[in-house]
Formats: C-alpha cells, sequence, structure tokens
C-alpha cells in the first residue's frame, strides 16, 4: 500500500523520541505524506506501547500539536505514543485546493471525498485510520495497535468525534476533542467543506461525518471528553455548536460518565487553550489505553 518509510528528523524530548517520518501515501493519491511519532520511553520491539492519535485544526501541520500541545511530558509519564498525522494532502494539484484557508490545502476535513474532483487526493478518513496505522506496522515500530485511542482540535476535534462514533471496527477505546467542529452539516466551514468534497453534500456528511448526528444514533458505550472555551470567537459565531451535541448526547442516553463537555471559562481556541487541559486529555485516555 506504500512505499518505504523515510526518517526525515529525529528530538529527543522527556527521555523519548518525537520522530518525523514521510512517504509516499497511495490514498493520498500518490503525494508525500508526513506524520509525527512521539515514542515514549521504554518503547521496544518487546515493550510496544499504546497509540493515541491526534488530528490538527484547520491550516495546521503534521507539526501544530507536536511543537504546541503540551502532550509530550504527560505522555511519556504515561508510556503512551502519539501520532500527530498531517491536515490533508500536500501537492495534489487539485483547482483550487488552494483558494481558501479553510478548504483544500490544510483542510482536509478528515473524510473520504466523493466528489471526482478531490476523490484521488481527499482521503483523510482512510489515510488516518488504515493507511497510517499499516504503515506503522510494516515498518516494524514498537506500536500496539490493538491499544488505540483518538483526539484533536477543532476541524480535528470533529475528525476525532467522527472517526471514534463511526468505526465499525471500533478502532479506537476512547476519543477527546478541544472546542471541535461539534455539528458541521449545522455550521458555514462544515457546510462548505460537505458540499465541495462530497457529492451529495450536507446530506451525504449526516451518516458518516457529523458527530451530533452519529452520538444520536449510537447504541454503543462511548467514552468522549470534550473541552471548549467562553472566549473562542469560533464558538461564539457558531462555528462549534457543542451544546448540539451534548443535548444528542443525553437524548440518546448517554450520561456524564459516558459523554463529558465542559465549558473552560476565559478560554480562547488557542494551542494556549490546548496546553492548559492537554494533561487532562493524556490521563483521560490513559485509562481505557493501559486497561
Amino acid at each position: 500500500m506504500t512505499d518505504i518509510l523515510e526518517k526525515v528528523s529525529s528530538n529527543r524530548a522527556f527521555e523519548g523520541e518525537l520522530i518525523k517520518y514521510k512517504f509516499k501515501s497511495a490514498t493520498l493519491g500518490g503525494v508525500n505524506a508526513n506524520f509525527n511519532l512521539f515514542l515514549p520511553p521504554g518503547a521496544s520491539a518487546t515493550n510496544k506501547v499504546p497509540l493515541l492519535t491526534y488530528l490538527a485544526g484547520l491550516t495546521c501541520t503534521e507539526d501544530n500539536g507536536a511543537q504546541k500541545g503540551a502532550f509530550l511530558g504527560p505522555a511519556a509519564s504515561q508510556g503512551i505514543a502519539i501520532l500527530f498525522p498531517d491536515t490533508s494532502p500536500r501537492g495534489a494539484g487539485v483547482e483550487g485546493e488552494d483558494a481558501d484557508w479553510d478548504f483544500g490545502t490544510g483542510a482536509g476535513f478528515y473524510l473520504n471525498a466523493t466528489n471526482p474532483k478531490y476523490s484521488a487526493h481527499y482521503n483523510m478518513y482512510s489515510h488516518v485510520t488504515l493507511e497510517l496505522p499499516q504503515v506503522i506496522e510494516t515498518a516494524g515500530l514498537p506500536i500496539d495497535l490493538k491499544r488505540q485511542s483518538i483526539f484533536g482540535h477543532s476541524m480535528g476535534g470533529h475528525g476525532a468525534l467522527t472517526l471514534y462514533l463511526s468505526s465499525s471496527t471500533k478502532q479506537y477505546r476512547s476519543a477527546s476533542a478541544f472546542s471541535p467542529i461539534s455539528n458541521p452539516t449545522k455550521c458555514p466551514w462544515g457546510e462548505k467543506a460537505f458540499s465541495g468534497y462530497l457529492q451529495g453534500g450536507v446530506e451525504e456528511a449526516k451518516e458518516k461525518y457529523d458527530a451530533t448526528e452519529l452520538i444520536s444514533t449510537s447504541k454503543e458505550p462511548v467514552h468522549i471528553l470534550i473541552d471548549y472555551g467562553t472566549a473562542d470567537n469560533f464558538y461564539k459565531q457558531g462555528q462549534l455548536l457543542p451544546e448540539n451535541f451534548l443535548k444528542a448526547a443525553r437524548d440518546s442516553g448517554y450520561d456524564e460518565f459516558q459523554v463529558r463537555v465542559r465549558s473552560q471559562e476565559g478560554y480562547d481556541h488557542s494551542y494556549f487553550f490546548i496546553s492548559s487541559f492537554a494533561t487532562d486529555h493524556i490521563h483521560f485516555h490513559a485509562n481505557f489505553l493501559k486497561a
């Protein structure tokens, strides 16, 4: 499915190692894809560690969460690896993909495109859930793929929640999100993305790519944590809609132990907010990844 995995760089951090890799991605139409992988101290072929995947937001790359999220120290202390994928294919050459900051490059929305214009390259759903784990396994990296969880920020929070809730294989044990786009079929960012990437637009997205729609019909046990800031301008503008997700979860019978949504007074949308609650999220996932 992929060509050779190439190590681009390596940095020691918290007695572990943050490694950047690149490879030619078949899922993304043959373009080079980068990702960062943090391996905690003690990870080895005889001591494979659980994997937490972090999905970044609009305009971000594989570096934002790794460099600014404050995740590495808590992950090292818990013996958890963190995978940081990119947010879209790069250099696909699709006409118009660089025209807007909130669509195209840097804005893959963690879906598989069905619009023929984008479907050869914009398949971040399969890239994250299938291709990257296969690359990691083939490369012999010390990861226990039977223990996976997922989290993310903004567009990546949308991705984390939808990949978790829509996975028929129950790939992830838990999900969390910072300021997620929680009901994207009801907000401008989501409407724009779905109208462009999907042949069926918003209606097609409801079945697989809207966390509020997914939780409203879910009957499976879930483990979800969401934080958002009350001073977040995107929250104020109606892009995030966490209340919609919370109401749908409660209406489906999920209590605060299964779905917890926390409003954080005075925090905005930035990595200052994310880093303030990074340890909470790592410890939340550790409860399930280390079980």
